[in-house]
Parts: structure tokens; sequence; C-alpha cells
């Protein structure tokens, strides 16, 4: 077979009905192989014919979707000038979209000597280590559309693409822990009743078990560790690693957005799983390490580490910030995905050694007429010096409170809200642990944050006691209440309405087991119904999702305040009770004819007036109901006090329910919270 010139561009592996165009950037290669593999494994190579710009390209004529293929690279081996070439070391390219397989780990996977780092290893590895798949870009994606919720009618389901369905007893067994086994209808109709717009997919960028991990008999469950930005991760697909996980990502994708939900990726452009000094050479590293890391400028063996996991990506590379613009990308325009939510999103921004909210990544993002459009979400710190930045940000991004988000032209929909999300614990174990217990993870109890903010109720674990039983179960309900009356966008774990349980496990990263995957068959079906109702309750008042932030004043003529906060005697508070130490209650009056913010035909948006009421203490607290300014009666709509959700959230008539004055003083039972509804001016 004759290899032809091809085209540098687009880089990757792209078949074009013919035939396979090859390319890869590589600025210290002296020249790059193109490796075939068979279904036996034998391995054929070509040299790439041309380079262009640093990009080694070539043609071949008749190579089909589904063909193995990686790359070998020939360069200088110096790792005291950060050069770490190995030809003898399979490469996965960087814009695969489709990889097969998983690290085999032996002395051999290493591109250096176990016994010298600083010297070069001769010994082949391709048998080791995954291989690029060519995939098909061609599917039927039909009438598929972006939904476009709007951000202030987002809520967003965070969840993990295998723990989702693993233990669905309604999944069928071949499709369960799969991009077709998310799709199915049971867990699409579970995600609509709940009203859920938006699922924020842990990493499906196919990623790697870590050598620690390996020796341990343990497995990288979360997925934070990327190989492949353009590849969705093989493990997830039901019926094949040669292209069939771009199909099944992609029918997912469909089938989701047929239902008006949106698909967010979690994605890790922060760092690679090629890891430290000591880490192998699977792609990146092998191709050019001085371009696609940052190395440390006093000694170039070693790199510099924002991320806290051995390497930062190189952001102020042109070629590092192409190949993540172009998988962003790739991944809206291709894969049609809705948005992002990007980990340890400071490190994109660190241009020499501080956090630069104009650096050139956003620029480009700002810039661009695809990425700008969608969901971007930051975790806005990572672990370098000066790394918290939440709030700072530009305005695309979010990350709700004022003070962080106002002056520069952001809304209240800036502030993605959460109580529990992967790394920590889940909303039953927040109310049943004081301490984590992560035993399994193998670390002797070093991993995972010791700061939970969590309490058990007064015994630790699972327990027999009916009272802390029912002290948690009411603690679940305050939290998720507390969650869905917030403005801003709210975020629930995945799990979290079923009462899903780690058993204390904060930092669950390595469990691919019943720890991690959700248990069905468990579920709490009144808390399940509780935050069903809090959900079509938000949406049904607008007052607690506003586009616009509160003014704490009169508005377009009304007398009263779009907003006020309480004392426990009904008066407005001062800045001295803001401040008082003691205080554990709360009252905030909602006016729902104080909406800044029009319809989308310029309507004025107008809702019911609320009164909610939160009672952290205790025990039982007496709350005065305000002048007749803010409403003469009232009448409850939500209260978490009672386990029954039809006690919790009446869905009866307004006029059948008991109703209460101005100026009343209603006893608040400890740890609760009461919503309030005006049923007249």
């Amino acid at each position: 077979m004759r290899i032809w010139p091809g085209q540098p561009f687009p880089l990757g592996a792209n078949y074009d009905g013919a035939g396979t165009n090859f390319s890869i950037f590589s600025e210290v290669a002296d020249r790059v192989e193109l490796c075939l593999f068979t279904d036996d494994g034998t391995e054929t190579r070509f040299t790439l014919p041309e380079i262009t710009a640093f990009i080694h390209h070539g043609y071949l004529p008749g190579v089909q979707p589904g063909q193995r293929y990686g790359f070998r690279v020939y360069g200088p081996w110096d790792p005291a000038a950060g050069h770490r070439c190995n030809p003898s070391k399979l490469l996965i390219d960087p814009y695969a979209k489709a990889i097969e397989g998983e690290v085999r780990w032996a002395d051999e996977v290493l591109p250096y000597r176990v016994d010298d780092p600083d010297q070069m290893d001769e010994h082949d590895n391709a048998d080791l280590v995954p291989r690029s798949v060519v995939s098909n870009p061609f599917f039927d994606w039909g009438d598929d559309r972006h939904p476009r919720t709007p951000w202030h009618q987002t809520v967003v389901y965070e969840t993990h693409v295998k723990g989702l369905t693993a233990q669905h007893p309604d999944v069928h067994t071949d499709l369960r822990g799969t991009y077709l086994g998310l799709s199915e209808p049971a867990v699409i109709d579970h995600l609509r009743s709940l009203g859920v717009t938006a699922v924020e997919l842990m990493p499906v960028h196919q990623f790697i078990t870590d050598k620690p991990l390996f020796d341990k008999g343990l497995t990288n469950y979360w997925g934070y560790q990327s190989l492949g930005y353009l590849a969705p991760h093989n493990a997830y697909a039901a019926f094949g690693q040669l292209g069939q996980q771009v199909q099944e990502f992609k029918q997912m994708v469909r089938v989701l957005h047929r239902a008006g939900i949106e698909v967010i990726l979690d994605v890790v452009y922060n760092h690679t799983c090629e890891g430290d000094h000591l880490g192998p050479n699977l792609s990146l590293r092998g191709a050019d390490n001085a371009a696609y890391y940052r190395l440390d400028p006093d000694d170039q063996r070693r790199y510099v580490d924002y991320t806290g996991t051995g390497n930062s990506l190189n952001m102020r590379h042109p070629h590092v910030l192409q190949l993540v613009m172009d998988s962003l990308r790739y991944w809206v325009i291709e894969m049609h995905v809705d948005g992002f939510r990007f980990d340890l999103a400071a490190t994109l921004a660190r241009e020499l050694h501080d956090v630069d909210r104009l650096s050139s990544f956003f620029d480009l993002v700002q810039q661009d007429p695809v990425i700008s459009q969608v969901k971007l979400i930051a975790e806005p710190w990572d672990v370098g010096e000066g790394g918290y930045q939440v709030g700072n940000f530009p305005p695309l991004w979010f990350t709700g409170s004022s003070d962080l988000y106002e002056d520069d032209g952001r809304t209240p929909a800036a502030s993605i809200n959460f109580v529990t999300a992967h790394d920590g614990f889940t909303l039953h174990d927040l109310v049943s642990y004081d301490e984590k217990h992560n035993e399994a993870n193998g670390e002797d109890g070093r991993d995972g944050t010791d700061d939970n903010r969590s309490w058990n109720c007064g015994e630790e674990g699972p327990t027999d006691d009916p009272e802390i039983a029912a002290l948690r179960r009411r603690q679940r309900r305050n939290l998720l209440a507390t969650l869905f009356l917030s403005q801003g966008v709210p975020m629930l774990l995945g799990g979290d309405e079923l009462g899903r349980t780690q058993g204390g496990n904060n930092n669950a990263y390595n469990q691919d087991n019943v720890i991690s995957w959700i248990d069905w068959r468990a579920a709490d079906d009144d808390l399940t119904e509780f935050a069903r109702r809090l959900t079509r309750f938000r949406r049904e008042h607008p007052v607690f999702r506003r586009r616009k932030w509160f003014q704490g004043r009169p508005i377009a003529g009304e007398t009263t305040v779009d907003i006020g906060w309480f004392t426990l005697e009904g008066n407005r508070m001062t800045e001295g009770d803001w401040h008082a130490s003691f205080a554990r209650s709360i009252a905030v009056f909602l006016n729902g004819e104080g909406i800044l913010a029009t319809g989308p035909r310029g309507e004025k948006v107008l809702d019911d007036s609320f009164y909610a009421i939160f009672n952290a203490y205790e025990g039982g607290l007496p709350f005065t109901l305000p002048s007749e300014e803010y409403g003469s009666t009232w009448v409850r709509v939500l209260d978490t006090l009672p386990d029954d959700p039809d006690e919790a959230i009446p869905t009866s008539a307004l006029g059948s329910r008991p109703t209460v004055a101005a100026g009343e003083t209603l006893t608040i039972p400890g740890r609760s919270v009461l919503v309030l509804q005006r049923t007249e001016g």
C-alpha cells in the first residue's frame, strides 16, 4: 500500500469515504511513523511523507472506519532539555475520536529504564497500551437540535454514566452502565419527573486507570485522568470499542434531546493521565513533551503542577490551545453536546504563574462562534498560588451572590448552587456521618477532605433509633428545600433524591462497585417524591428563579420591597442582626409583583408572593409574621417537618388550607423550613 502526501488539516484520522487522512503535530520530531494493526496484532508501519508547519501527515486510500492505529515519534530523548521522544512506545493520536483497550501496566509501558529514569527504555510496548481507531463520521441525527434551556430555567443533574444505571432493574442487563443504558425509557422518565433540564456527566473523555490504582486492584472510576480529548470513553459502550462508542454516545444525546434534556460534559483540560516525570509516554508526552506540558524552568525533567496530578497542560502554546478548542468544537458540532463544566478551570487561565482572566484561552472562547454559545461552567480554583478565583471568570462563565457577580454584568444564574457533588458526601451521608470512612480506598484514610460540614444527627452511620432516623430525613428535606428555593442554578447530585449512600466514603474516586453505583431498589420513594414536588414548585414560581438581581426596594411603582429579610419578631433585619453570632434562624419575603425582568415577549412577569422561614435551631422558635404591608393572609405551601410529601408540599387548592394572618405568631419546629404563600394583597 502506497501512502499519499495527504493534508495537514484537520488533525487526527479523518475518513472521507474512500480512505483516511492522518496528521499529528510535533515540532521536535525527525519523523513520524503511522502504525496500522490487524485483529491479530500484526503491525504495519508507514512514515508520514509530508511535514507542514510541524504537522506530519499522509493519506492512505482504502483505510476504513474500525482500523486500529497509532504513532511512533522519532526525535530527541533528552529529559534535561524537556524532550522525551521514544519510538519504541506506541502513542495514541491526540486527536483520536475512538480508542480501543486500556493500559496493561508493566515496566515496558514506561519510556525510561526503571533503574535509571534518565535513560531511554527500548522495549516495545504496543501490546500493552490502547490503540487509536478510525471512526465513522456519519450519523443520522434526524431533526435533533439543542434544547437551549435558559439558565434561569435550568436544573442540573450531576451523574456518572456507569453508576447511574449499573444496578437499574428496568434497564436491560446488556445496557447497564453504558451510554445506551442512560438513554433507556426508565432513566429518561425519572429525569423528566424530577424536572431535570440538563445532565452533567462526569468525565467521558477516554481515560485510564493509573498505575498506583492498578497495583492495588482498584480502578479510576471518576475518570479525571484524560487520555483522549475527542474520544468517548470506550468502557461505556455496550457493543464494542471500534467506533461503537461514538455512535452510542450520539444516540444517547439524541434521545436526551428529544426529552428536552441537555448534555453537559465535565472536562479535564488542566492535566492528562501521563502524570509526572515518572509517568508513561501514552500520547502528548511522546509527541512533543516541551510543547504540550508546562515544564519546571529550573529543571526541565520535571513539571509545573497546578493540579496535584503531576503535570499541567501548557495553555500558553498555540497547538495546545488548538487541541483544546478543536476538542470543544468537536463535542458541540459533531457530538451535539450542550455545554461543559471545566475541572480546575483556574489552571486554564495561567499565563505565567498568575491567574489571568484575560488569558489566551478565555480570549479564544469569547470570540469562538461555537463555544461561546453553549453553557460554560467553571470549577473556579486549582491548587496553585492564587488559585481560588470564585467570581473572577469572564462574564460568559458560570461559576447567586451579587457581591461576587453583579459588578461585571452577570445575573443570579451565574451561580451554580449545590449542597453535595461527586467529590464529597452524598446527601444521605452528609446527615449520617461526622467523619469520612474511606477505608476501601486503600490510602489509610489520608484521602478525602476532613472538613465535611456534616453532622450525623447523634449516631455515626446506620441507626435503629427512630428519632435520629426521622431527624436525618428532615435534614435531607431541609437541604433540598434550601437548594431549590435559592436564586441561581440548582445542581442535584445524582441519587441524592433516592437517598443514595456511599457508606460514609467522601472520595469514592476508585470505587467502581456498589459503593458508588446507585442502588435503585433501596430508593426512598418519599424523598424522591418530595424532590419532584420541589422542582415543580420552583418551575411554577419565577420568583425563585429570577433573571435579575433583587434591589431591596420597591420596584416599578410597587409600594413593597422586592425582597425583605426579617427577624423572629417580624421586623426588618438590621446590620447588627446579620452579625449576631447566636442566630440560627431567618425569614425572607419574596415579592412576586416585584420581579424586574420581563418575559420572553417583553411581558411583565408576575408571581405569587412568599414568606420563607428557616429555623436551623434545635428547638422550636416563635416567628411573628410581618405587617399587612407584606400581606394580610398567608397559607402553608411547603413544610419540611412531615415525612409525607402530601403534607410537606400539598397539592390541593389554596382555599382548602388553613390561613394565618399578618402579625400572627407561629411556632416553627426546630430544624425545619416553612414556606407561606400570600393569598391576598
